[in-house]
């Protein structure tokens, strides 16, 4: 029997609708629940971050949590803005497209206007990174090319609201 395709969904919105406002920073900004299975064979650890590509300035990071153990193939709502979670996990600084300060994650909030997109990429990696807790996005991304084995992608959408 095939193994099934790499797959990471949420049971607060399917792909493509809208993220809920609990989850958004108009909210109470808890990071959503996500559930995942099907990812490559040999996969030693999970990387994940939440990127909008639709900001003005260029992709704007609104997450980064690496070294998720491979055991764990689910996160719930409202994950600590702790530099390491009791999982073992790590966060990676996050918030902009440039300048990183922020710790955790922080949800949708774009400006007025058309709704924005928000992806979630969580990479299927063949060891741990043993990246230092608080790492930047682009330090995260030059290890990932080192170490991913796959992808999978949820994408929902936030905005559109008139000011």
């Amino acid at each position: 029997m095939p193994k099934p395709e790499f797959q990471l969904t949420s049971p607060a919105f399917a792909a493509g609708d809208p993220i809920p406002q609990l989850h958004s920073g108009e909210g109470t900004d808890l990071s959503p629940p996500l559930h995942w299975q099907g990812e490559p064979q040999g996969t030693g650890a999970f990387a994940l971050i939440l990127v909008d590509p639709d900001a003005a300035d260029g992709p704007w990071v609104h997450w980064v949590l690496f070294d998720i153990p491979a055991k764990i193939h689910s996160l719930g709502a409202g994950l600590p803005r702790r530099l390491e979670l009791a999982n073992g996990a790590r966060h990676g600084r996050c918030w902009g497209v440039n300048q990183f300060s922020r710790i955790g994650y922080y949800g949708p909030l774009p400006p007025a206007g058309q709704p924005h997109r928000y992806r979630f990429t969580l990479t299927a990696l063949d060891a741990p990174l043993k990246l230092v807790a608080g790492s930047s996005p682009i330090a995260l991304r030059s290890a990932l090319a080192r170490h991913s084995l796959g992808e999978a992608q949820l994408e929902g959408r936030y905005g559109g609201i008139a000011a």
